[in-house]
C-alpha cells in the first residue's frame, strides 16, 4: 500500500463535507487542509521508506509537528480527527468476539490494578509538576492526570487552572510515549501473532455491509457527541461494533486503505498541535513534563512486568495497556503489532473512564484536606 493510493479517499471526504457548504469555509482554510494532508501524506511515505514503526501514524505525526512548529499553515479539521477516531473505534470493536470477551472477563483484576496504577502515576506527576514545574496545584493536577487532553482541559476550565499548560502537558506526554514505545518495540523485535483470527475475528470486507456498519457506528458516535460523553467518535463506534461482534454478527471488516487513512488523520491531528513557540513557552514546565514522563515510563515498565508475572499475561501487551499514552495511539500500536488488541483496548477504555470520573472528586478531596491541615 503506497501513500499515493490514499489521495482519492481523502478527496472524497473533502467533497462530501466541503462542496455543499463552500461558501461557509474560506478558500484559504481549504488550502490549509490540502497542504496539511499532503504534508502528512509525505510523512507517511517517508516513514515507509525509512521502515519506521507505525509509519501511517508516526510519519504524519513527526513531519506535521516539525512543520507546524515552524509556522506552516497545516492545521487540520476536527472532521478528520473524528474520522480517524471513528476508524480506530470501529476496527477495534471487530476484535470483541464472544471468545475474546471470555478472555477479558478472566482478566478483570489485572485491568483494575492497571487503573489504580494510572491514578497513582497521575498523582506522582502532579506532585512533580507542582514542586518543580512552577505551576499552581490545580494546573499540576489536571496536567498530570493520565486522561485525554480535551477532557482534562474542560476540567481545567471548571476548576480555574491554566488551560494552555494543561493541554501542552498532555500533548507533549502523548508525543513522547507514542514515539518511544513503538521505536523501542521495533528495536527489540517485539511483534505478536494475535491478528484476532484465533478468537473468530472475520477479516472479510463486504461493500453493502461496510455501508451498514458506517451508518450503525456513525449513529452511536453522533449520540455520544450529543450526550456530551468523552471521546464520542472512539467510544461510540467501539460500543456499536462490540454489540454486533459479541453476537457473531459480521457486517464487514474495515479496508486496509481506510485504516491507514484513519491513522494518518490521528497523526496529523496530534502533530498540528505543536504550534510556533510551543517549546519556548514555559520551558521550565515543559522540561518538568518531559522528565516526569520519562520517569513515568520507567515506572510503568516495572509495574507492567510485575503485573505480567502475576497474571501470566504477555508483557508487551500489558505494557501497551498501561502506557501513559492516548487510547487511539496505543491501540493502533497494539493493532499494527498484533499484540492482544482487545485486552489493550479494555485497559485504556477502563482507565479513561475511571480517570475522567475520579479526577475532579479527588482534586476536591485533596484541596479540602490541604485547607484543613493548614495551621489556624
Amino acid at each position: 500500500q503506497t501513500a499515493s493510493s490514499l489521495i482519492p479517499h481523502f478527496f472524497a471526504i473533502l467533497c462530501c463535507f466541503y462542496l455543499p457548504s463552500s461558501d461557509h469555509f474560506a478558500m484559504h482554510a481549504f488550502s490549509r487542509l490540502i497542504l496539511g494532508f499532503l504534508t502528512a501524506l509525505a510523512g507517511a511515505q517517508l516513514a515507509l521508506w525509512l521502515h519506521l514503526p507505525l509509519p501511517w501514524l508516526l510519519g504524519p505525526l513527526l513531519l506535521t509537528a516539525v512543520c507546524s512548529a515552524r509556522g506552516w499553515p497545516i492545521s487540520g479539521h476536527t472532521l478528520f480527527r473524528n474520522a480517524g477516531q471513528w476508524c480506530i473505534g470501529t476496527s477495534l470493536g471487530l476484535y470483541f468476539t464472544p471468545a475474546m470477551l471470555g478472555v477479558i472477563a478472566v482478566n478483570i483484576p489485572a485491568i483494575a490494578a492497571a487503573v489504580l496504577f494510572a491514578l497513582l502515576l497521575g498523582a506522582l506527576g502532579a506532585a512533580a509538576y507542582y514542586r518543580f514545574g512552577g505551576v499552581d496545584f490545580q494546573t499540576a493536577w489536571f496536567a498530570s492526570a493520565i486522561g485525554g487532553a480535551s477532557e482534562m482541559a474542560n476540567l481545567a476550565v471548571h476548576y480555574k487552572a491554566h488551560v494552555e499548560q494543561v493541554v501542552s502537558a498532555h500533548s507533549l506526554r502523548v508525543l513522547l510515549v507514542v514515539v518511544i514505545i513503538p521505536f523501542a518495540y521495533q528495536f527489540l523485535g517485539v511483534h505478536g501473532m494475535d491478528d484476532g483470527g484465533t478468537f473468530g475475528k472475520n477479516p472479510a470486507v463486504h461493500g453493502g455491509g461496510l455501508l451498514a456498519l458506517v451508518a450503525w457506528t456513525g449513529l452511536f458516535g453522533w449520540l455520544f457527541k450529543r450526550l456530551g460523553w468523552t471521546n464520542p467518535w472512539v467510544f461510540g463506534p467501539l460500543l456499536a461494533t462490540i454489540i454486533l461482534t459479541a453476537q457473531n454478527i459480521h457486517l464487514s471488516a474495515i479496508p486496509p486503505a481506510v485504516q491507514y487513512l484513519g491513522q494518518l488523520f490521528i497523526g496529523w491531528s496530534l502533530g498540528s498541535k505543536f504550534t510556533p513557540g510551543f517549546f519556548k513557552r514555559a520551558p521550565r514546565f515543559l522540561t518538568t513534563v518531559t522528565l516526569t514522563t520519562l520517569a513515568g515510563l520507567l515506572l510503568t515498565t516495572a509495574a507492567a512486568w510485575a503485573l505480567s508475572r502475576a497474571t501470566q499475561l504477555p508483557y508487551p501487551a500489558v505494557l501497551l495497556g498501561m502506557a501513559p499514552g492516548g487510547i487511539a495511539e496505543m491501540t493502533i500500536t497494539a493493532k499494527v503489532l498484533h499484540l492482544s488488541v482487545p485486552l489493550v483496548t479494555v485497559f485504556h477504555v477502563c482507565r479513561m473512564v475511571c480517570v475522567l470520573l475520579s479526577t475532579g472528586p479527588l482534586y476536591r478531596l485533596l484541596v479540602r484536606r490541604m485547607r484543613t491541615s493548614k495551621p489556624a
